[in-house]
């Protein structure tokens, strides 16, 4: 098979298009013959050296792709060859053919192209286990969502305020804050201009957010606190701002709040199978009845992976950006 290979640690140039081995599945796994697959910023750190997989996953690139079921393992059942599927993956997506444990499948909905389900997978999962989690948002409660025009955030808002949040979202541009507005998002924020702490308690009428739903990390962390209401809830699910930061302890006192830090890939296959069931449950109905949809910046050839990189890099995307197989 083919499969997008770096060619040691850097840039976006490091990536270009190889032969590789078919991959070796066990008895509880599929191989999915990949459709699509899409741009992650983990794909981004692993392709600088700053991410490795975990044990046991291929180590290509991707952490999610669509497609058709080619084989199925001895111990699977429920799947057959030729179904539509898409899949959270540990690794692996940017690859013609993938092998990934069946607890890790979703059916793709019949209103969905196979194409852009592959934007889905990754996604739905982490704002799932992060916004609906036992320290998750509730009906009625607000959130605020930093990249609102990211992957992430285009997920996250269109499912807040499918299950009755409030949303609050931060971005770069005025352009992405009008694709978030139509999203769903009441309360637009752009970063660049304006202080999102003041503006969102201004919004809300001094109050804050009861949910923070962070991206950027470490240059963030003091600020987030700020924004939340009292028993506020800070989710923080990437580091872009980097790793270090203080924290008022005091401020985080008197708000009684609660700051958690979560990542996907390296849970445990057991506690990726339970979030992707939940997922199918809870999430799947709302992207079949078209509350919730894909949200595709565009789509290109798997062997333009590197421009694709450069453009996620950039922010350059609202929504995500698909690498197309074959």
């Amino acid at each position: 098979m083919k499969a997008i290979v770096a060619d040691g640690r850097g840039g976006p140039e490091v990536l270009s298009l190889h032969e590789v081995p078919d991959p070796v599945f066990g008895p509880d796994e599929v191989v999915i013959e990949v459709k699509a697959t899409a741009v992650n910023r983990a794909d981004t750190s692993q392709r600088k050296g700053f991410y490795d997989p975990p044990p046991g996953a291929s180590p290509y690139l991707g952490l999610e792709c669509s497609g058709t079921i080619a084989a199925v393992g001895d111990k699977v059942s429920g799947w057959s060859v030729g179904d539509r599927v898409c899949a959270l993956l540990g690794g692996g997506g940017y690859a013609e053919k993938v092998a990934v444990p069946a607890g890790q499948l979703l059916t793709v909905p019949e209103n969905v192209d196979l194409v852009e389900a592959a934007a889905l997978p990754e996604v739905a999962c982490t704002v799932w286990s992060n916004l609906f989690g036992p320290c998750g948002l509730r009906p009625g409660e607000s959130v605020l969502i930093h990249g609102g025009g990211s992957g992430i955030g285009t997920m996250a808002i269109q499912i807040a305020r499918a299950r009755g949040g409030r949303v609050a979202c931060t971005a770069s541009t005025a352009d992405k804050l009008e694709r978030c507005r139509e999203l769903g998002a009441e309360i637009l924020v752009n970063h660049r201009e304006e202080d999102f702490v003041a503006a969102v308690r201004e919004a809300t009428g001094g109050r804050g957010v009861d949910v923070v739903l962070d991206i950027v990390g470490a240059a963030y962390l003091n600020r987030n606190v700020e924004v939340l209401a009292e028993y506020g809830r800070l989710h923080v699910i990437g580091l872009q701002s980097g790793t270090d930061a203080r924290l008022d302890l005091g401020m985080l006192l008197r708000k009684r709040a609660i700051v958690t830090g979560t990542t996907l890939r390296s849970r445990s296959l057991e506690e990726k199978a339970r979030i992707v069931a939940e997922v199918q449950e809870r999430v799947w109905p709302l992207i079949a009845s078209g509350a919730v949809h894909p949200v595709v910046d565009r789509i290109l050839p798997l062997e333009n992976a590197a421009e694709a990189h450069r453009l996620v890099e950039q922010s350059a995307n609202v929504g995500k950006i698909v690498l197309a197989v074959g």
